[in-house]
């Protein structure tokens, strides 16, 4: 596995985790005076794993 795939499986990975904490605990997210719904942080948790899967498959 090339270090730049390695690298970005880790981003993406860490990015998922982020958004999946954010989920379980209900932090909640100010962007100035607007709330960032529960469900950005559900897209924002599924589509890096998807590609952080991706990208580990196409490694193997």
């Amino acid at each position: 596995m090339k270090t730049g795939s390695r690298l970005a499986i880790i981003l993406f990975s860490l990015v998922a985790i982020a958004h999946l904490m954010r989920v379980i605990f209900g932090v909640p997210v100010l962007i100035g005076e607007w709330g960032a719904p529960m469900w950005v942080s559900i897209i924002g948790m599924l589509v890096p794993a998807a590609i952080a899967w991706l990208l580990w498959k196409e490694s193997q």
